[in-house]
């Protein structure tokens, strides 16, 4: 019988929307389980199957990867409602952390807290606030500060090293966490993909993946600024990648690692780093590749966004 239920609710309902600033992603479908990753607020997801009366529902997400959330994470979704909400206009979030207001004013009562990223529903504006609203229907507002509507956003987007690199660096100091993807926690590739995302970049979730997309720089003099560094292991199969970060110039690298930070591949440098240099395998250049290879596109191509 649990199993007739969760076909009979999955059926006409395929389709999620992520509800909170930022939803968890659990190995199998408990609380106590091991978190493998996150979605922002306003991802569009799959609905691959439903646990324990519909409380768990697993996803994929546009980086194809797959977990648990807990039903409050997100809104589940006809096709028809899933396809009208990639269409409507979205105000993003630009600033790395944030509050939704119940009203124009910031003493109004909180609705919920954003980060960087994060999509909304543009519903208007007033005065110096944004009008937003949420997968489930509740609506709020964020100041201008905070988050753009998403054609203006878009106006100024840049995707060069130096933009990318310039927030990259605007987390330095923020903590490491395992399976973290957002300013809130962030593991090594988590860190990466948050940052990446923040210009409309979306590439594969962990390392691995991301090692094999773009260009591999196999000679660190030719590494430039906004290359990815991987580090790891060799063995007989080959290189096992189990870290990342980016490359700023100069032998240094921003990445995750006990926290955000920035270190260096020379050992005559102050913020010289003797044990990732010591695991160092190779760069990967993917700044040129965006929408040319299938793992690495933006929210204008990615087929979740689309549908």
């Amino acid at each position: 019988m649990a199993a007739l239920f969760a076909a009979t609710m999955l059926f006409g309902q395929q389709y999620g929307v992520v509800d909170i600033s930022v939803c968890n992603l659990r190995a199998t479908p408990d609380y106590d389980a091991e978190m493998v990753s996150q979605a922002l607020l306003g991802t569009p997801v799959h609905i691959l199957q439903l646990a324990d009366k519909n409380s768990w529902p697993q996803v994929q997400t546009p980086d194809t990867y797959t977990g648990w959330v807990h039903k409050d994470g997100i809104t589940l979704l006809s096709f028809e409602e899933y396809h009208a909400w990639n269409q409507a206009p979205k105000v993003v979030i630009t600033a790395l952390m944030g509050v939704v207001f119940a009203g124009p004013t910031e003493q109004s009562a909180t609705v919920s807290d954003v980060v960087a990223g994060d999509r909304l529903k543009d519903l208007g504006r007033d005065g110096c606030w944004l009008k937003v609203g949420f997968p489930d229907g509740r609506t709020g507002y964020v100041h201008q500060d905070v988050g753009k509507p998403e054609d203006c956003w878009r106006k100024h987007l840049e995707r060069t090293p130096e933009a990318i690199l310039a927030s990259a660096c605007s987390m330095v100091g923020f903590p490491y966490l395992w399976a973290g993807m957002s300013p809130k926690g962030m593991d090594c590739s988590g860190f990466v993909r948050t940052v990446l995302f923040m210009h409309d970049i979306i590439i594969p979730r962990d390392s691995g993946p991301q090692s094999r997309t773009g260009e591999r720089i196999l000679d660190p003099k030719d590494l430039r600024p906004g290359d990815l560094v991987f580090f790891g292991r060799k063995d007989a199969a080959g290189p096992r990648v189990s870290h990342v970060g980016i490359y700023i110039g100069d032998g240094r690298f921003i990445h995750s690692l006990g926290l955000v930070k920035i270190a260096s591949l020379r050992p005559e440098d102050p913020l010289y780093d003797a044990y990732n240099s010591g695991r160092y395998l190779f760069g990967g250049r993917i700044l040129p590749y965006i929408d040319k290879e299938k793992e690495l596109n933006t929210t204008l191509t990615n087929p979740y966004y689309l549908e």
